[in-house]
């Protein structure tokens, strides 16, 4: 039976040399596999392709329309979740369908390590992915929004979408760290349940769930409770650039209830990963 690159059946010369080995073997398997490739391609097409409809869509007739530009900017960003998700589960859930992880775990028996290296890979990758669509959501939104109407005779006025204007550039930032959260959640769960198909289903379910079962709740008291603690709907408030006290929490803090999501779920995959044979 092969083993990754880079790799002998025992780690040897120190925990640092064989974190290095690891991250060495993780990398190769993740540029060598088609899927990761086209996933980040596909990902960062279908963001910048709905952002931009989204644009197009959007018109601010007069003053007031109270309408949030950059949100409208990003709005792709919750297509391109979905696919982020899809690339963090295959890391890996995709070698427990293959029966290659046995031969991962023979060569690398640090299995928190591996799922160190995973993360972090997968997570680096997503971000440098989410940084180029981003960008480009940006740029779409400046080159379409105002001849839609957003304009300075309507309360729009230049800098327009400017990354040099703070709250743009939290909103652009937050959204790139938001795809990288929403990465370590899947993984965390994958991790967990191992099938890539119950292990995507669980990840969008969880996602997409909260804001369906708030439009149907009729409570203000409840919807504004599910709003907080979803990790779609409180994780996407760093976007909001307009309207900030409205919000049922701040960008930041809503940030911060994903990455309570996605810190949980990493734990409770390694949890299983360390003490459950491959």
């Amino acid at each position: 039976m092969s083993l990754p690159a880079g790799l002998s059946r025992a780690p040897h010369g120190g925990r640092a040399r064989y974190g290095r080995e690891t991250l060495h073997a993780e990398w190769t398997k993740l540029r060598t596999l088609a899927s990761t490739g086209w996933l980040l391609l596909c990902a960062t097409a279908v963001t910048v392709a709905v952002s931009a409809a989204a644009d197009a869509a959007a018109t601010c007739p007069s003053r007031g329309c109270q309408a949030d530009p950059a949100k409208l900017a990003l709005t792709g960003v919750q297509a391109g979740q979905a696919i982020v998700a899809v690339i963090a589960v295959l890391a890996v859930s995709g070698e427990y369908s293959t029966g290659m992880i046995r031969v991962t775990l023979t060569a690398m028996p640090r299995r928190l390590t591996v799922l160190a290296a995973k993360a972090a890979l997968s997570t680096g990758l997503v971000l440098v992915a989410g940084a180029v669509a981003v960008l480009a959501c940006v740029l779409a939104g400046r080159l379409i929004l105002p001849g839609h109407g957003f304009i300075p005779a309507h309360g729009y006025p230049p800098p327009f979408l400017a990354l040099s204007h703070g709250p743009v550039l939290r909103a652009a930032c937050g959204s790139v760290l938001y795809l990288a959260l929403i990465a370590l959640l899947s993984l965390g769960i994958a991790t967990a349940v191992r099938e890539p198909a119950v292990a995507i289903g669980l990840v969008l379910g969880l996602l997409y769930l909260f804001p369906v079962v708030t439009s149907v709740i009729g409570n203000q008291h409840w919807q504004r409770h599910l709003e907080q603690i979803g990790p779609m709907t409180a994780g996407l408030y760093v976007q909001a650039t307009v309207n900030l006290r409205r919000l049922p929490l701040t960008p930041w803090e809503g940030l911060g209830v994903l990455a309570l999501w996605a810190a949980g779920a990493l734990i409770a995959g390694a949890l299983i990963f360390r003490f459950r044979d491959a």
